[in-house]
């Protein structure tokens, strides 16, 4: 996981100033981060690739407004949220629909020049065995700001302030939101540790909790 480090923001800074290779190095210390969030609330290996390279055009594309009084992981983060949320909306608007990989009129980074990053939700499906899954399906259950919240803590590793400011909540309500996402996760988990079942002798109701 990146290193959260004033070095972020200071090749933020040379990317606003059209600096190519300070972009190519934040990309490659933040991919597997983003990709990680976004798998989390889009839970299908080539879409959230999709997205995350997504993620990357809108950091190049809007460079321009970033100022270093935010920290660098707050500003890729809050653009990850919002296309996550875009697409989900357009998701339930247009159901049948798959994600379409986005393209850029504008002169800067495409997606055909994006490293092959396939193999990180692959990872996340498939090698961290039975249980990431059921940590994965009990998370895509929670409400959004609960999910993200947790998401940012756990993937992103941001603090409480920062995670505050990517949801545009007060620092007591984001310590609410976790604190009632991780009891959620428990609660859903604990049967499946004892039991090995799935589901059936979980006493938690399967209705979302208020966030």
């Amino acid at each position: 996981m990146p290193e959260m480090t004033d070095a972020d923001a200071e090749l933020m800074l040379r990317v606003k100033r059209g600096d190519r290779p300070a972009f190519d190095l934040l990309m490659e210390r933040w991919r597997q981060p983003v990709i990680h969030f976004v798998f989390r609330t889009l839970p299908d290996a080539d879409e959230a690739e999709d997205l995350a390279q997504a993620v990357f055009v809108q950091l190049w594309r809007t460079a321009g407004r970033y100022q270093p009084s935010a920290r660098f992981s707050t500003f890729l983060f809050t653009i990850a949220r919002n296309l996550c949320l875009n697409e989900l909306r357009r998701r339930s608007r247009h159901p049948t629909q798959s994600l379409d990989s986005p393209g850029s009129d504008e002169e800067g980074p495409s997606e055909r020049q994006f490293p092959d990053i396939r193999q990180v939700p692959a990872d996340i499906a498939s090698q961290h065995g039975e249980l990431t899954a059921k940590v994965d399906e009990a998370l895509a259950d929670l409400p959004e700001k609960q999910r993200t919240a947790l998401s940012l803590c756990r993937d992103g590793e941001l603090s409480y302030e920062e995670i505050a400011d990517v949801l545009g909540t007060s620092l007591q309500a984001t310590k609410s939101l976790i604190h009632r996402a991780r009891e959620t996760l428990k609660a859903r988990l604990k049967p499946y540790l004892k039991t090995g079942q799935w589901g059936e002798t979980d006493p938690q109701p399967k209705t979302r909790r208020p966030e």
